[in-house]
């Protein structure tokens, strides 16, 4: 196989694999989901547990150690076998708290801790480097192992430069598909779909090459179990005590690696997923466990003594001349190290911007919430972290030079992660574990990891000097590093578990019996302990707090972008029976928001940014006797009574607005009547003055002419205003016709701005429009919605009060509907006056600037029902904010 195809292949492979995430993105943006989201393709996203650690280290692990390396798979399918009594819970909780982490999870749980989020992201980080530093060194070996059979003498590039090009490749992958849109589920269908299908492939590739050995090489199955009954694997000896050990931390693994809890429970946690994969996966681990013992003992037979065992996947296709299928296994063994690589570069990145950069930002800039571009700060952050963690794998890739010190770093990372999991444990299944308690068995545990396991990995001599290997730490004996307290002679490996987790759960247990729980830590404790008790969400944090809704939006605005924001508030104000956009700030309302946004930013900013708008009054001293009381009866009795305060509540403020808004269309109602009289007086007047005058006679043909153009205008002017009246009822009575045809958006608003133009001529007033996105087509009643839109832009040129003014009209096609914004940067509309300017007769200014009956925006509202559509003001856009929607296609109704 000649290196250069080998590399023309990997290239094309990686550009399908960017063409299948491209389309996946492209089909999850349109909201066709469908399938990305099976339990087919949640079980094939699970199969970044097996790295090229075990692609590769799987057989060579057989070649040294027999069947220990089947413990690695054996800790996770009993993990998954038992699924209901973890990874449910996991999911539910996933789902209902948003997480987006599992160190958000940890900071959620107790009492959304930033300082637990650091300490998780720091242990996943410094546990994960080592182990990326793996990946690159598999694939830049693999590489090495064509390159030394190329008949012309290829030589290997030079090596460090070889993984410089694939972690380069690797953060511009993860960066294009990882972080191009902050969502507020933390979802990545494509690189999701582009996982799955390296998954396939990986599963082929090794069963390719395990069906070789078994059929091609040894003659079928008999033959070789009669080669490996003869084979030095046969001689080997069971440990049970290193046997459970390893069984232990490859389960407590695959629960808390970093992108095996993003995959899990972030990308797609559904129960019904979580059910198919309790069975699917294992058998996925099945199929690529079966064959690593053959092509193991045929690696022993065939291949060179010093030979590398853990390359025989490659090196025993290429000697028994079978190229094509050495690039096959090349392929797999580059999807388990790419996958593995880009999953865990997303979940340490969206750890480290929403525990480690955000908190910081926030700090120094308090108001940034309110003022500040959220969503461009936590996506370049994000992207800065990815870089920063390749970076860091390639750092320890160079630094360790490849040594055989990395043939044990998986099981090492593996031990360190594990540390996660008695805080995880405790925190899911016990109320009283507390945040000082988490903090404690974390850095212990973390301490204990990296003093008897990480930090000896790299020799006597390197990270610890010989005299602490041979005399402890400050010449105390029972402080050796692989001989803690004295005891000796325990496999290292072993030794190191043991300590680190008995020590991480007795601090963590014993510190949290002697601390008591904040008001925070209790709420969240009842809500993920019980979290499969609907009554359990218990009283809300939010309770006492006083948010302004238009301050929420705004700062939602700033996280989930205008349009998902507006839908938001929408949604919840149409759900609290009001129109427009903003709903009143209820305590459910602002709990869930809190955790929509944590789904973004994770639940300790979020909780932090809602804090700084509500006051930080989060819990009263009545939520702290609610939430002691774990009475069930009390529970339900106290939540009862609280529902009905709040809907009394409720219900007189909208009974208080509704009083105010009737009173407020008395005044306009008066003063209507009022003008319409002097509108209606006025041109009267003037007609019957000058046509007595003109009935006189004996007058110079001048006056008689200038007489008769007045009273034109006169009627003129009252036959528009008599118009307006008769348009509107016709339009309210549903009685008006349409004139349907298909119209050009971008033609239309050209007519209404050429149209409004001639309202206060003397303004220089700037346009801004993005002519691309105009240009749809509707079927609609054109002049109808001409008539929309002069009103609208004839409004902003006469009631913008900007020094500057511009209008900014943005047009979007989305779900079968248009809608057009006009936004202006005046000072808007104020807040008690946005509820009535659809009505009849009202007008916001004084008499002589209106220069109207007040009836433009009301018959506007009449046009946009007849047209299928709505108009709507939206608030918090800096100005005065209009939204036109109407669907792409209207049907004429039957007579």
């Amino acid at each position: 196989m000649p290196f250069n195809i080998l590399v023309l292949s990997c290239l094309a492979y990686v550009a399908f694999l960017f063409l299948v995430a491209f389309l996946a993105e492209r089909r999850a943006a349109m909201g066709r989901i469908g399938w990305l989201r099976s339990p087919m393709i949640y079980t094939l996203s699970l199969s970044i547990y097996c790295t090229a650690w075990t692609f590769y280290g799987a057989v060579g692990y057989a070649a040294r150690s027999g069947l220990e390396f089947v413990t690695i798979y054996l800790g996770p399918t009993l993990v998954f076998v038992g699924w209901w009594l973890l990874l449910r819970k996991l999911v539910v909780i996933g789902r209902q708290q948003r997480v987006t982490s599992i160190a958000d999870l940890i900071s959620s749980r107790f009492g959304k801790s930033n300082l637990l989020g650091v300490v998780v992201t720091l242990l996943a980080v410094v546990a994960a480097t080592p182990y990326i530093a793996l990946q690159l060194q598999s694939v830049t070996l693999s590489f090495g192992v064509f390159a030394s059979e190329t008949p012309e003498g290829w030589a290997l590039p030079d090596r460090d430069s070889t993984a410089i090009w694939v972690a380069g490749g690797l953060a511009l992958f993860t960066i294009l598909f990882g972080t191009r849109n902050l969502d507020a589920k933390e979802q990545h269908h494509g690189v999701v779909l582009a996982i799955a299908v390296e998954a396939v492939v990986k599963l082929v590739a090794l069963l390719a090459v395990g069906i070789f050995v078994v059929w091609g090489l040894a003659g079928g199955p008999a033959e070789m179990i009669e080669r490996i009954d003869a084979s030095s694997i046969a001689d080997w000896d069971l440990q049970p005590g290193r046997w459970a050990g390893l069984i232990f931390v490859s389960g407590a693994a695959v629960i808390c690696l970093p992108r095996m809890f993003q995959v899990m429970i972030v990308e797609d946690g559904e129960e019904r997923h979580m059910a198919r994969a309790s069975w699917a996966f294992p058998l996925y681990l099945l199929l690529m466990s079966l064959f690593i013992v053959p092509i193991a003992v045929m690696g022993l037979e065939r291949m060179p003594a010093g030979s590398n065992p853990d390359m025989f996947m490659l090196t025993l296709p290429l000697a028994e001349g079978q190229g094509t299928l050495a690039m096959l296994a090349f392929l797999g063994g580059f999807s388990s190290a790419t996958s593995m690589v880009i999953v865990e570069s997303i979940a340490l990145a969206t750890m480290v911007s929403n525990h480690v950069v955000m908190p910081i930002w926030l700090k120094l800039r308090p108001k940034a919430a309110m003022s500040g571009d959220v969503r461009r700060i936590v996506i370049l952050s994000r992207r800065l972290a990815i870089v920063a963690v390749l970076t860091l794998g390639y750092m320890y890739y160079r630094l360790s030079g490849g040594s055989a010190a990395l043939a044990a770093i998986g099981l090492i990372a593996f031990v360190g992660v594990a540390q996660v999991l008695p805080v995880l444990i405790g925190g899911l299944y016990w109320r009283g574990a507390t945040r000082m308690g988490a903090v404690a068995g974390l850095v212990t545990g973390f301490a204990v990891w990296a003093y008897t396991l990480y930090l000896p990995s790299f020799g006597p001599g390197a990270a610890l000097s010989v005299a602490v290997f041979e005399q402890g730490l400050g010449g105390i004996g029972w402080l050796r590093p692989q001989a803690l307290f004295g005891v000796e002679g325990m496999d290292p490996l072993l030794h190191a578990l043991f300590w680190s987790m008995v020590l991480n759960t007795v601090a963590f247990c014993g510190v949290s019996l002697f601390t008591f729980p904040g008001p925070v830590e209790r709420m969240q404790g009842a809500a993920f302990v019980n979290v499969f008790d609907a009554e359990a969400s218990g009283p809300q944090g939010w309770a006492r707090g006083r948010a302004e809704p238009e301050a929420l939006l705004v700062m939602t605005q700033r996280i989930l972008g205008k349009e998902a924001a507006l839908a938001v508030f929408a949604a919840e104000a149409r759900g609290q029976g009001k129109d427009g956009y903003l709903p009143d700030a209820t305590p459910d309302f602002v709990a869930g928001l809190e955790r929509r946004l944590a789904g973004s930013v994770g639940a300790a900013t979020a909780h932090a940014m809602i804090s700084q708008i509500v006051g930080r009054a989060t819990v009263s001293v009545e939520d702290l006797m609610a939430v002691a009381n774990e009475t069930a009866q009390i529970m339900e009795y106290s939540a009862e009574l609280e529902s009905q305060r709040e809907e009394l509540t409720r219900t007189a403020r909208q009974l208080r607005e509704a009083n105010e808004k009737l009173t407020q269309l008395s005044v306009q109602k008066d003063a209507f009547l009022s003008q319409i009289s002097h509108e209606l007086r006025t041109p009267m007047t003037s007609i019957r003055a000058f046509s007595e005058i003109l009935t006189e006679g004996d007058l110079p043909p001048e006056m008689v002419a200038n007489y008769g153009r007045i009273i034109h205008e006169e009627a003129i002017r009252l036959t528009r205003l008599l118009d307006d009246l008769l348009d509107l009822s016709v339009l309210e009575n549903g009685s008006v016709q349409l004139n349907l045809s298909l119209a050009n958006i971008q033609q239309l608003i050209d007519r209404a701005l050429a149209s409004a133009g001639h309202t206060r001529p003397e303004r220089v007033f700037e346009i801004h429009r993005d002519l691309p996105s105009e240009n749809l087509f509707v079927r609609t009643d054109a002049d109808r919605l001409v008539q929309v839109f002069i009103n609208l832009i004839s409004n902003a040129r006469k009631y913008c009060d900007a020094e500057a003014p511009e209008l900014k009209i943005t047009v979007r096609q989305r779900a079968g509907r248009v809608s057009v914004d006009f936004v202006d940067n005046g000072s808007g509309i104020p807040k008690q006056s946005q509820g009535i300017i659809f009505e009849k007769f009202a007008r916001l200014t004084d008499q002589t600037r209106a220069g109207g009956a007040g009836l433009g925006l009301a018959i506007c509202r009449e046009v946009m029902a007849n047209l299928g559509g709505t108009i709507g003001y939206l608030p918090g856009q800096g100005g005065a904010a209009f939204r036109v929607t109407l669907p792409l296609r209207l049907e004429q109704q039957a007579a």
